[in-house]
């Protein structure tokens, strides 16, 4: 080979070897952006094959056969761009010719099912907070940018727990309020008084001011604010429900609230308990090399490369690692969560229970999907709320009322 040609092949080589170096620096610079830009709206991914009505004017749907619309429990679809929501009841038939799965329709809370032709797989059950048909009212926190909307349902007036015992439910990233909803009556049923919060880049709440997620490190404030509304509004002790992101931000709340001392626990249906180890998994499985996934995490920890990401802040990774925190709990845990989840490991709830089998209790579910453990067995996760809530040692109680819990 000659020189010439020599020098030719290395400076292919070295311009190749650029290239990837460059589209491995962008895919990483795009998956660091996708876990911190708020999205506000999803593919509808799912085919709508057919909506019957049968002699009595009830409705069915067929769906095309997934793991998901398969399994057993009650769920819904979100379809005309979100604007319409029907709640699904158990399957009535399938069909393995059709590649199609039949179930009941319990109702339609928006918009005209029987037009629709694709949705999105939701276990949100509840879109509005009347449909539980309880009592509440619209209420207003004061957070940094702004008043956050929030629901209250007040407890019932009677009951060792009624007097002082709030719950403050926190929903999960992309999600809205009322994916929190399900677990309002089970609380309601302990004595609890319900807040339902919203949260900064939400969609409710304000923005914050670079208008991205934090993963918990900022939107543990607004959560906060919601603390300081219940007890300015009567709260003695307080459980913290938190679904996902949510239960991220459960734990951050938990750990740095100045009014701490007055959370009694948390039920945390498929935690995040370490961002690292959920964020990885979920990059895996998108296919995503492990090199570039970690030079992602670089990218949002790193305070110069921000202009990257948008974020107002680099996310500190290891203050929401509470694997690596563990020793640090300092409040019982329910933790409700599948073993098929595909988004948030079911190993990190696992893991998190064999490092503080004094705190955290586990509760495994057969659930096909993320945040779905309601949905596929509601008795067992609402009888497991309330066997751990009696359990617990009342924060800030009363000797008599010690006495009456035990």
């Amino acid at each position: 080979m000659s020189t010439a040609t020599s020098r030719r092949a290395i400076r292919v080589g070295v311009l190749a070897a650029s290239g990837a170096l460059l589209a491995g620096v962008a895919g990483a610079a795009h998956f660091a952006r996708q876990v911190v830009v708020p999205k506000y709206s999803r593919r509808e991914d799912l085919d709508v094959r057919a909506v019957h009505t049968d002699g009595g004017g009830s409705l069915k749907i067929e769906l095309s056969a997934t793991e998901q619309t398969r399994a057993q429990g009650r769920y819904s679809l979100w379809f005309d761009q979100g604007n319409g929501h029907a709640c699904l009841g158990s399957v009535v038939a399938t069909n393995p010719n059709r590649g199609t799965v039949t179930r009941t329709v319990e109702r339609v809370d928006s918009g005209d099912l029987q037009q629709a032709t694709a949705g999105i797989w939701s276990g949100y059950v509840y879109s509005k907070p009347e449909q539980l048909g309880l009592p509440y009212q619209d209420v207003e926190i004061p957070v940094e940018n702004g008043a956050a909307p929030a629901w209250r349902f007040d407890g019932p007036s009677a009951g060792v727990n009624a007097s002082g015992g709030w719950a403050i439910h926190i929903h999960g990233m992309g999600g809205k309020r009322a994916g929190t909803l399900r677990g309002i009556p089970v609380a309601r049923r302990l004595g609890l008084t319900s807040l339902v919060v919203s949260f900064r880049n939400d969609g409710d709440a304000p923005p914050s001011y670079d208008g991205r997620y934090s993963l918990g490190q900022g939107e543990w404030r607004d959560v906060e604010a919601g603390i300081k509304h219940a007890i300015s509004n009567g709260a003695e002790r307080i459980v913290l429900f938190g679904w996902s992101l949510g239960a991220a931000i459960a734990l951050q709340a938990a750990a740095l609230s100045p009014n701490s001392s007055l959370i009694d626990g948390m039920v945390l249906d498929a935690p995040v308990f370490d961002w690292r180890s959920t964020l990885a998994a979920n990059a895996k499985a998108a296919g995503l090399p492990r090199p570039l996934v970690h030079l992602g995490f670089t990218i949002l920890r790193s305070k110069a490369l921000r202009w990257v990401t948008g974020l107002g802040e680099p996310i500190c990774l290891d203050s929401l690692d509470w694997l690596a925190r563990a020793s640090e709990l300092n409040k019982p845990i329910l933790v409700l969560h599948g073993k098929q989840d595909d988004t948030t490991p079911f190993e990190a709830s696992r893991k998190a229970a064999s490092l503080r089998p004094d705190l955290v209790r586990l509760v495994e579910f057969e659930a096909e999907g993320h945040s779905l453990e309601w949905n596929v067995d509601p008795e067992k996760w609402e009888r497991s709320v309330e066997e751990w809530f009696h359990g617990l040692p009342l924060a800030g109680a009363s000797p008599e009322q010690a006495a009456a819990q035990s």
